[in-house]
């Protein structure tokens, strides 16, 4: 078959087979009405199969020529210095509160029996990286209908002991960082933004329009299938303080002190003629270890699909917003049964889902049965209240491990009565007019 074909020539005919396999059968099949409708889902084309198939065919595997080109692409478009590609959003979480426990920071290093400020309406990979370090998560309240940190607890959840506020900016909303940020630099506090599940919206800070996750002093960002767009796997770090980025890069590559990429060697060129710690003088850079770290890189494979969904994710938040907004003007008038979400100020979210909260008199089990029995998926609010949950156990029956501020009340009530569906690019208005009637039926 490629007999009389160069190497160039056979990957490009290779690539053109791929693509038309691609848009053969993996056409989206219009909607019918009755088909399952789904809180979220993939949107790809030919780009994403034939970047995956180029990145199959050079066979590198690990982080490579795609992993450098997403990494320039993504801190571009976030408009950031630094961006790391990792293998999960979690791992991006888990990445971006280690990093605060360096030694490298002095005095600003998180150590355990620190605290740090938190939710428990959200996602547990934003809270399980601080108690599994054996720091203390303190856990404050959120606002309805916007489901965000309550800001004015803040200061009552502040202590001798606070070192960082980590927590997520809920299905796209962002949270007040302009409250959140004065706080932090009050008390000379880190601010980790989980914007894995807002990537696209954006927030004016002190008269600027930034993107999520830059304005704290790191990000993080899911590329999971439902997210905002996707590898499958993957996710990112992002900050724009070189030394949190080294720390970063470090923590990422099995907590190494060298910055040669993979395949690279000698990069400072002085592999062998320094002395690190105790050990002998001259040995080897790349075998030294500045951090007890991990190895949560990304593959080439899922950064190369990553770097064709970049290029539609002005048009995916795009859609978004629309399906956010119709979806809005067509359920307002069910705001004496259910309570709509609300934007933070001076935001423009990058919406994930739509949240609803039951009102008093509806009850959430039964509306969420009769919604998916009807084919239209829904999903809550992650873990409610986080430390109801069996992973808690133990603390919560010794008392220890953990702080709450105030009785969580609008927690308790989100674990309770909130629920959300999709906005997600795919859904068309026929989609999300089916949607709306089968809510109405359901809470009438």
């Amino acid at each position: 078959m490629f007999e009389n074909h160069t190497e160039a020539e056979a990957r490009a005919k290779i690539l053109h087979l791929v693509r038309e396999y691609c848009e053969t059968y993996h056409q989206r099949k219009p909607y019918q009405k009755g088909d399952k409708i789904p809180y979220a889902s993939r949107i790809y084309d030919s780009a994403e199969m034939c970047n995956l198939a180029d990145a199959a065919m050079e066979f590198w595997l690990t982080s490579g020529r795609y992993t450098e080109m997403f990494e320039e692409k993504f801190a571009e478009y976030l408009g950031v210095r630094y961006c790391t590609l990792v293998n999960s959003g979690s791992s991006a979480n888990l990445l971006a509160f280690m990093s605060l426990t360096s030694p490298l920071l002095g005095d600003r290093q998180i150590k355990p029996g620190d605290e740090v400020i938190t939710v428990a309406a959200g996602f547990p990979t934003t809270a399980a990286p601080i108690v599994q370090y054996g720091a203390v998560p303190v856990f404050i309240d959120v606002t309805i209908p916007q489901y965000n940190m309550d800001v004015e607890m803040l200061k009552d959840a502040l202590s001798e002991k606070t070192k960082a506020v980590m927590a997520a900016h809920t299905l796209g909303n962002p949270f007040d960082l302009q409250a959140v940020k004065r706080f932090c630099e009050k008390y000379h506090l880190w601010l980790i933004e989980d914007n894995c599940d807002a990537l696209g919206a954006k927030y004016v800070i002190d008269g600027q329009e930034k993107f999520t996750g830059t304005i704290g002093d790191i990000g993080t960002s899911s590329f999971y299938p439902p997210h905002h767009m996707t590898m499958g796997e993957g996710g990112a770090v992002y900050t724009n303080h070189p030394l949190l980025n080294q720390i970063i890069r470090s923590f990422r590559d099995w907590g190494r002190d060298c910055v040669c990429r993979s395949g690279q060697d000698n990069r400072c060129g002085h592999r062998f003629d320094k002395q690190y710690g105790e050990l002998p003088v001259g040995y080897d850079h790349k075998y030294v270890y500045s951090h007890f770290g991990y190895n949560l890189k990304a593959t080439d494979l899922q950064a190369a699909i990553g770097c064709a969904q970049l290029d539609k994710l002005p048009a995916f938040t795009k859609q978004r917003r629309h399906n956010y907004k119709y979806l809005y003007q067509k359920l307002a008038e069910l705001e004496d049964r259910l309570i709509l979400p609300a934007a933070c100020r001076n935001s423009k979210p990058g919406w994930f889902g739509f949240l609803l909260t039951c009102r008093s008199g509806i009850e959430r089990r039964k509306v969420v049965k009769e919604i998916e029995q009807r084919g239209v998926q829904t999903r809550m609010l992650f873990a409610g209240n986080l430390i109801k949950h069996p992973c808690f156990d133990q603390m919560r029956a010794a008392g220890t491990g953990y702080r709450v501020v105030g009785t969580l009340e609008h927690t308790d009530r989100i674990m309770k009565d909130t629920f959300w569906i999709g906005v997600y690019p795919g859904l068309t208005d026929e989609m999300l007019d089916d949607m709306v009637q089968i809510i109405k039926e359901a809470v009438s």
